[in-house]
């Protein structure tokens, strides 16, 4: 993603612009651009917990999800973001299109592009694929996961929920924790959480943290008990086991008592720390039950909530070009 410089970028956004074509990562932004995202997404927030849940700003407009790796939680969003909004949204049915016979990735491209879409949201098991799209094509590409490499949305959604519950997200020790090395989740919270101020740990195994991780601007503990210590957020990921060849972890009764958050362990964060996990939870090795369902902890119920309402923003900011939203 190129950015622009952040004087240019800071006059446009004082435009109500944002200075990028697509959403294909974190990294590239600068914190004014990630703060725009997460204001663009409060009023949506109200929208959505009303009974009217519809607006048509962007009605006569085509968004295609083409999802080439199972997703729930983002894949639904997605769809009801863009249908609330008034778009068209079609979903691709990978299983039964013409990648399975064969045809590249390129040509899928090629295809999609040829349809005359206003949006394409893509998500793909390997990394860079969605930049290979997004260079194929004539409108915005919202990046929905690809391989290890990013996953922006959902950063941008856990960073909205961090704000909302703690005020702010300067200054605050967030600490991410378990299977790091296989983590798209945890690449775009490392790079929005340190790039809006947030002091970022990485919390694992040894075999799951990646090599020299600290380059990234992150503090590496092995240690669950102490990388939890004093942390303000705690955020769960889940052992991504479909990625790894090899024995990356014992059994997963035993790392759920060496890396499972626990009530006890969760003693160690700050009285009033914040438990995330991006989901899809494996309960009883990463994180316990009781844990997930703490009402007054746990924020996992309400990032699924702000995931709708930050792909909302992230659809009418992308496409206000195409619309000629004055000021675009």
């Amino acid at each position: 993603m190129s950015a622009a410089s952040p004087s240019s970028a800071i006059d446009e956004m004082g435009g109500a612009i944002f200075p990028h074509r697509h959403l294909l990562g974190i990294a590239g932004l600068h914190p004014h651009e990630i703060t725009f995202l997460l204001d663009e997404a409060e009023q949506w927030i109200a929208l959505n917990r009303g009974k009217a849940k519809h607006d048509d700003r962007l009605a006569g407009l085509t968004q295609i999800n083409a999802f080439f790796e199972n997703s729930t939680r983002t894949l639904l969003s997605f769809e009801i973001a863009g249908k609330r909004l008034g778009m068209d949204v079609v979903n691709m049915a990978v299983a039964q299109s013409s990648v399975k016979k064969g045809e590249t990735l390129i040509d899928t491209a090629i295809t999609l592009n040829a349809m005359r879409p206003d949006v394409i949201v893509i998500r793909h098991e390997s990394s860079g694929a969605v930049h290979l799209i997004a260079d194929k094509v004539d409108c915005p590409v919202l990046n929905a996961g690809d391989g290890r490499h990013e996953h922006p949305t959902q950063a941008l959604l856990d960073a909205l929920t961090i704000r909302r519950r703690k005020g702010r997200i300067a200054g605050l020790t967030v600490a991410i924790c378990g299977d790091v090395l296989h983590s798209r989740v945890a690449r775009s919270n490392i790079l929005a959480l340190g790039t809006l101020g947030a002091d970022v740990r990485v919390v694992g195994p040894p075999t799951l943290l990646p090599a020299e991780i600290e380059r990234m601007g992150v503090t590496a503990f092995t240690d669950f008990d102490a990388g939890l210590e004093g942390a303000d957020v705690v955020m769960m990921l889940r052992l991504q086991r479909e990625r790894m060849a090899g024995g990356f972890v014992p059994s997963p009764r035993e790392y759920h008592a060496l890396y499972g958050l626990t009530p006890e362990r969760l003693q160690r964060a700050a009285p009033d720390a914040l438990v995330m996990h991006p989901g899809p939870m494996n309960r009883g090795v990463e994180i316990s039950s009781s844990v997930a369902d703490d009402l007054n902890r746990s924020a996992i119920p309400e990032q699924v909530e702000m995931g709708v309402a930050l792909r909302m923003a992230c659809l009418d900011v992308l496409t206000r070009r195409r619309r000629g939203v004055a000021g675009w």
